[in-house]
């Protein structure tokens, strides 16, 4: 195999094949061997695709539960507490849905609200005529039924969920039950207020757009590439993939084809360039290697193709596979700064510095 296209097209089969392989692998784990120990040697970390979301968020709740503990203090309301608990339940069980939060807030504080209405009419109209454990059984489940069915449809599924999860707590059935109206009407409206503030907020402090996220997600991920190229991290091949592979699973649905394109470009380019990196300390190299590499870093697609053609031609006089491989990723990372050069050339945005 004298040829870095042929070279390359048979690296790339090779990687196919090993992530089919680890795969098959992950579904063995999970199917047939659960007990199965992780390699020695695999390093388990937590990455973070984007701490923006996750910033927004926690403001978010920090507001919304200091605004209703503010009015729990200077009310002095009984179910204060309780409300904010709601609340930061709401706040902090709903947010990652980000664009459609507001809509799934909004369905659980309707649900629940007729959950109050129908514990109220439980808790009043039907209880206390009957006192049999059969009675309060049936009483239930007239309700949950209905409210469980409708949680799997997909229809109006947050409605159902709020009703069904709140159903309980809002009717507090206990041995010896109470039927003070005040501390019902008190708890309900703690319940449902803290729901509904928690949907408000989503309306009064937006989430970020797809279109926002995906292309934050697109400069993220040039910003690590110039940081790889410049030197500035070293970072192993593993790492790279796995920095990439998280942003691939946070890009929004509404992403386009071409942000998919580049995305996918850019964990090449990354790869590549560590690779090269190790094969040219073995040849000798960095200093040819390193003045493309800047260019890389710069955002100068064009200049970094040309003088990635002089490294490959240096690289052609040393015989041998590790030669050819190093050939096969230069001809890798040129074609794909060539092929997507309105992203590699766009620079990093100062946000993301």
């Amino acid at each position: 195999m004298e040829r870095p296209s042929l070279q390359l097209l048979a690296d790339r089969t090779i990687e196919v094949l090993a992530g089919i392989s680890d795969a098959l692998d992950g579904l063995t784990l999970l199917a047939a061997d659960p007990a199965r120990p992780v390699p020695r040697g695999v390093r388990i970390g937590i990455r973070v695709p984007d701490w923006l979301p996750s910033l927004v968020n926690a403001g978010r709740a920090f507001l919304t539960i200091s605004a209703v503990a503010v009015f729990w203090v200077v009310t002095e309301w009984p179910s204060g507490a309780q409300a904010m608990a709601f609340a930061a339940i709401g706040v902090i069980l709903v947010a990652p849905r980000a664009d459609q939060a507001y809509g799934v807030a909004l369905g659980f504080t309707i649900g629940t609200s007729i959950g109050a209405i129908l514990a109220a009419i439980i808790a009043f109209a039907v209880l206390p005529k009957f006192e049999t454990f059969a009675a309060l059984a049936i009483a239930i489940g007239v309700v949950l039924v209905p409210a469980g069915a409708g949680v799997a449809l997909s229809w109006q599924t947050p409605v159902f969920t709020g009703l069904a999860a709140w159903f309980i707590p809002l009717l507090g059935p206990a041995n010896q039950m109470n039927y003070n109206t005040v501390q019902f009407y008190n708890t309900a409206v703690a319940i449902v207020g803290g729901i509904g503030v928690a949907a408000l907020s989503f309306r009064l402090i937006l989430p970020l757009s797809p279109r926002f996220r995906a292309r934050r997600l697109m400069a993220l991920s040039l910003r690590d590439l110039s940081r790889l190229a410049a030197g500035t991290i070293a970072w192993q091949i593993s790492d790279w993939r796995n920095r990439i592979y998280g942003r691939f699973s946070v890009l929004p649905d509404e992403a386009q084809p071409l942000q998919r394109s580049q995305l996918l470009a850019a964990l090449s380019v990354g790869a590549e360039i560590i690779t090269l990196r190790a094969i040219a300390s073995q040849l000798d190299l960095v200093w040819k290697l390193d003045p493309a590499l800047e260019v890389v870093a710069r955002g100068n697609g064009a200049l970094a193709s040309a003088r990635l053609a002089d490294l490959d031609q240096a690289v052609a006089s040393f015989p041998g596979t590790v030669a050819l491989h190093a050939r096969a990723s230069i001809l890798a990372v040129s074609e794909a700064l060539t092929r997507h050069a309105v992203y590699f050339d766009a620079g990093v945005p100062s946000e993301v510095h």
